[in-house]
């Protein structure tokens, strides 16, 4: 843009990014809220932008469309759900799943509809969408802090639009050409080299500004899923619906080494080595374990651990939503790989459901948090502290429902 944003050669990602924040604040085009710095910035002008959305045939033809929860972008979800479109709203930072769906009230006004589309509306009408929940998506808008005519689109720096955009591909839910747009100043188009790009970043079909709709026409393919050895231990600890996509992956046979996993391969001294030596290891204590199963309960502890019953630091986990076909190996397998192995596992397969024993309630807390999104045999379980725990007495468990 003439006398806007102005980028000296060889600038970084981060260099584009400063550049583009600073401009809209100086120049008073920033809009709350402020400062925009670190932020998908909003911008004046960010509501009549995504009036664009009505002109173009991509949005007109889709059913469900996924918009980014961030301030520009909240007129194109107010215009998504007054077409009576299903719109899908990603989780804050993926923290509790991938998907909120959008569900206004029964014969809801435009004003109870502006309602929904914002931070708070969000909130209040809308229900989650699981791993399950085989959602199909038709559009995708993304926010941008930088993009070129070429659809190459450079984001605030914390990855989560590219790795939401590969999440979906895992799921099923995207397919290559579906539509991907952005929203955002004409200031913040602005030439990017393609050699600050990598493989797993997001690019655009279009660009709606102010004063223009862009059709890029990138040939730079999109993400073809999560690129796992660039997925880290601790992106896996924050967002738990990456470790359910990551075990469904895993068992599908696909290759989901992560990236520290690639590095400790090189330093076999390092104790979080993941190979097969390692695998072995963990099931190690399985062996040790004492077990019996009666009809369709199936109760596992290890016998090395002091004795369960009437201990005060015993803290128990439900498990429940379990499908009939599931069986307590599968479930066993998933606790081992998201390190969530209990004192004991008692499974009740006719009644869908499992407790599980820890040592305290802040392991138990730590099961909970790790197993949050696990999805087996097509139902994501649900995981919670147990409302009545182990060592009340057996017969409270019982009234788990």
């Amino acid at each position: 843009m003439e006398g806007g944003v102005r980028l000296r050669a060889g600038a970084s990602k981060w260099d584009v990014r400063e550049k583009v924040w600073d401009y809209l604040e100086a120049s008073g085009l920033a809009d709350f809220p402020r400062p925009v710095h670190r932020r998908i910035p909003n911008f004046k002008g960010a509501s009549h932008a995504a009036t664009r959305l009505l002109g173009l045939q991509e949005f007109k033809a889709a059913n469900t469309v996924k918009i980014n929860p961030d301030a520009p972008q909240k007129n194109a979800r107010f215009l998504t759900l007054e077409a009576r479109k299903t719109l899908l709203v990603p989780t804050p930072r993926l923290r509790t799943g991938l998907f909120n769906r959008i569900v206004p009230p029964s014969g809801a006004t435009k004003e109870i509809l502006r309602i929904c589309a914002t931070s708070q509306g969000i909130k209040e009408y809308s229900v989650p969408v699981g791993l399950d929940g085989k959602a199909r998506v038709d559009l995708v808008v993304v926010g941008s802090v930088a993009v070129s005519e070429k659809g190459w689109r450079i984001g605030k720096g914390e990855g989560y639009a590219d790795m939401e955009y590969a999440m979906m591909v895992s799921m099923g839910a995207v397919q290559a050409d579906t539509p991907v747009i952005t929203i955002v100043h004409d200031c913040q188009v602005v030439d990017i080299a393609e050699e600050l790009l990598d493989d797993h970043d997001l690019t655009v079909d279009y660009i709606l500004t102010p004063t223009r709709t862009i059709k890029t026409n990138c040939k730079r393919p999109k993400p073809q899923g999560i690129i796992w050895h660039k997925v880290s231990y601790e992106m896996l600890e924050k967002i738990p619906i990456l470790k359910s996509l990551r075990y469904r992956e895993k068992q599908a046979g696909k290759e989901v080494a992560l990236q520290d996993e690639h590095s400790d391969l090189a330093n076999a001294n390092t104790p979080a080595v993941l190979n097969e030596k390692a695998k072995a290891e963990n099931t190690r204590p399985q062996a040790a374990m004492g077990s019996a199963q009666i009809g369709q309960h199936y109760v596992e502890s290890d016998s090395l651990s002091p004795r369960l019953e009437g201990s005060g630091m015993i803290t128990t986990v439900y498990v429940g939503n379990i499908p009939p076909s599931v069986r307590v190996s599968e479930l066993k397998c998933a606790l081992r790989e998201f390190r969530a192995t209990p004192l004991r596992l008692n499974w009740q397969g006719a009644q869908h459901r499992a407790f599980l024993d820890y040592k305290d309630k802040a392991t138990a807390e730590s099961a909970v948090s790790s197993l949050k999104g696990l999805s087996l045999g097509g139902n994501t379980l649900r995981v919670e502290l147990a409302k009545n725990q182990r060592n009340k007495g057996q017969a409270e468990i019982n009234s788990q429902k």
